[in-house]
């Protein structure tokens, strides 16, 4: 593992210290790698679902529409239900 060296804020620095006094993480290094972790995951989440929402919009299946039009048309939808 490599080591780095890290300036933080005053809160999240206190943040840290409580996460690790509270005993919800080991180490202030647990703690960060912990936070990058889900900041990746996250990261790899929106990717998939921007992936899938060009392919919606790539199939032809989307029209250009405003909000408005839209709006009625869900509406006028709701009444053939």
């Amino acid at each position: 593992m490599t080591r780095q060296s890290i300036s933080l804020t005053a809160p999240n620095e206190e943040w840290l210290k409580n996460q690790v006094n509270a005993e919800e993480f080991s180490s202030k290094s647990e703690a960060i790698n912990f936070l990058i972790k889900k900041a990746r995951s996250q990261e790899e989440f929106y990717d998939f679902v921007r992936a899938k929402i060009d392919k919606g919009e790539k199939s032809g299946f989307v029209k250009k529409q405003t909000k408005e039009e839209m709006l009625a048309e869900f509406k006028k939808n709701l009444g053939d239900v």
